[in-house]
């Protein structure tokens, strides 16, 4: 008996085809506020949507944004409106345990044990996100790799530069492969080298994950995002492309780029005071 070919086979799918999408950004913000303390409100009213790619947080020192990226971190609680991440709400009943295991996290700064080597120390952060035992020693390697301290592997955090500290910590932020990656602050301490080198990375990450770099270096936005958030006094500024910043600004504002004078004009613009964004 034969068999007719079919002149129009269905193409293969995987699992990952048929499954649903359950959420349109990866992360969605509406009115949210966060406060610090008693009386300081740090975040004010956000509405913020944000999905693959990388994405630039600019702001001044006191904007908000290491609080920003700390609610988004779930480390802080939000006091009202909503926060989405991957779909599940943060803030409301229940525990985000779930929902850490797919994020990473580099803040400002970060703990660690001095007498660990570099290995011992992701390999832990790796067990704290609950990757898989079999899995830990391959994905340490990797995130080791990617940010260049493959020969540093088996020293002690102790004897380490500032520098490669702060890569350690980038490298233990993306152990878990993570859907959302937050980054506050990642190239202090970093040579001008490095800073390209992280560049070239974030452009990969932001490939396939919703990254959210906070930095007060308007250049870093530039050679690396996709996206620019700039926050100032807890509120969204402006959110376009690094082009649309630069189109903003003049040879009458301050800064050595048109990237640093779209940041100064809409810093300094008096509609801002008014909410007119």
């Amino acid at each position: 008996m034969t068999h007719r070919k079919d002149p129009h086979p269905m193409p293969a799918v995987n699992a990952a085809d048929l499954a649903p999408t359950t959420y349109a950004w990866e992360i969605q913000a509406r009115g949210l506020t966060v406060r610090v303390g008693r009386n300081r409100t740090a975040v004010d009213g956000l509405d913020l949507s944000l999905g693959t790619g990388v994405h630039g947080l600019l702001g001044p020192n006191g904007a908000g944004k290491t609080t920003l990226i700390r609610a988004l971190a779930t480390v802080l609680r939000p006091a009202a409106g909503t926060l989405e991440l991957l779909g599940q709400s943060v803030g409301g009943p229940g525990g985000h345990r779930a929902l850490r295991r797919r994020i990473g996290y580099l803040p400002q700064e970060f703990g660690y044990y001095k007498r660990f080597t570099v290995r011992e120390f992701v390999e832990y952060m790796a067990w704290l996100k609950e990757v898989p035992e079999a899995d830990i020693p391959a994905a340490v390697q990797r995130a080791v790799e990617r940010v260049g301290l493959a020969d540093r592997a088996d020293h002690r955090m102790k004897t380490l530069s500032g520098g490669m500290v702060r890569r350690v910590g980038i490298a233990q932020a993306i152990v878990n492969d993570p859907a959302v990656l937050l980054l506050d602050e990642p190239t202090v301490g970093l040579d001008p080298t490095q800073r390209l080198r992280l560049r070239e990375l974030l452009q990969e990450l932001g490939m396939d994950t919703c990254v959210v770099v906070s930095t007060h270096l308007v250049e870093d936005v530039a050679a690396a995002c996709t996206d620019v958030v700039l926050f100032a006094d807890g509120r969204l500024v402006f959110q376009g492309t690094p082009d649309q910043l630069a189109a903003a600004g003049g040879p009458g504002h301050e800064g050595d780029s048109p990237l640093e004078r779209g940041y100064s004009a809409l810093l300094n613009d008096p509609g801002r005071q008014r909410g007119n964004w």
